[in-house]
């Protein structure tokens, strides 16, 4: 069993994964309704920083083709960066060396090298890549989904029985803990603060090499994006305001400039972790089909359109 075109499909999952499959799948002829707790602007998506770059995902092989098959969507979205959200921007990904991606990533990066001492203090990668306002493009991604004939619903899920389409696509991302149900679905915790821009041109990744602390900043239009922290199995959805001060004091160590900014706003997301992504079908008893496609953890922007054009392949006959 699978879709045919013109076949109704329902979507579950407003964010980067649920949104970006809806797409793919309407634009490929189904009717697609997409299901989704909360809007768009309000889902774990929308927090996000967002980075192309395979981060806290398994298994790394398939992340890594997924990556690149939305490398090459995000590349082109990059041309029309006010409408789609998404920039080809510099910067250096700290404890990395052009050894790492050489298998895998740096046919498809031109200008990939070791960053120099000016650039960062430790090893690190020179790179170019995507950077994703989420706070366009989710809302660019829903505009693409009703132009091509999609429906989005906001709406709970307590049951994956309450979609009775011919398929469903489940991308509830941390929800497919209770609604599939999946214990091993666990969040890792993300905190950022965003202030205001010093004039921060290039983004920054870096992991302290003794306590395995993180820090990032990433300029997006209007401010700079400040993290990071991975807090395992932690729901706590409030800011913490010493992990604020902390989480700023370290990126001012890489640009003093940052110390001064003004604070904007405090962000926390929950990453959808897995031990692997899910992404398979699973016929049901009453010859329905069901899609999962959830699991992605800090990864979800950088596979996601690999990842939906997958799940609609598995959608269709």
């Amino acid at each position: 069993m699978g879709t045919e075109l013109g076949d109704e499909v329902v979507v579950i999952g407003g964010g980067v994964i649920g949104l970006t499959t809806a797409v793919v799948l309407a634009e490929r002829g189904s009717r697609v309704r997409l299901w989704t707790r909360d809007p768009v602007e309000r889902t774990t998506s929308a927090v996000a920083g967002a980075l192309w770059w395979p981060y806290r995902i398994e298994p790394v092989a398939s992340a890594r083709r997924w990556a690149l098959d939305s490398l090459g969507v995000y590349e082109e979205l990059a041309q029309r960066p006010e409408r789609t959200g998404v920039r080809m921007v510099e910067g250096v990904l700290g404890e990395t060396e052009l050894d790492e991606v050489d298998g895998w990533a740096a046919a498809r990066l031109p200008g990939l090298r070791a960053s120099t001492a000016e650039e960062y203090g430790g090893t690190g990668l020179w790179a170019r890549l995507p950077l994703i306002d989420m706070a366009t493009h989710l809302p660019w991604l829903r505009e693409r989904l009703l132009s091509a004939g999609g429906v989005v619903e906001t709406r709970a899920v307590a049951d994956l029985a309450q979609a009775r389409a011919p398929v469903v696509v489940n991308c509830a991302g941390l929800g497919a803990r209770d609604l599939v149900p999946d214990p091993s679905v666990r969040p890792v915790r993300g905190q950022l603060v965003v202030v205001e821009n010093p004039g921060v041109r290039t983004w920054l990744v870096s992991t302290d090499p003794v306590s395995g602390e993180m820090a990032y900043f990433f300029p997006q239009p209007g401010r700079l994006v400040l993290g990071g922290t991975a807090e395992e199995d932690s729901w706590a959805a409030e800011p913490d305001p010493a992990v604020a001060e902390a989480i700023v004091r370290r990126c001012a160590a890489l640009r003093p400039e940052i110390a001064g900014a003004r604070v904007l706003e405090h962000r926390v997301g929950l990453r959808p972790a897995r031990d692997t992504v899910r992404l398979e079908r699973e016929p049901l008893p009453d010859g329905r089909l069901l899609v999962h496609n959830y699991g992605h953890g800090g990864g979800g922007v950088t596979v996601a359109w690999g990842c939906a054009r997958t799940a609609s392949e598995l959608a269709c006959r």
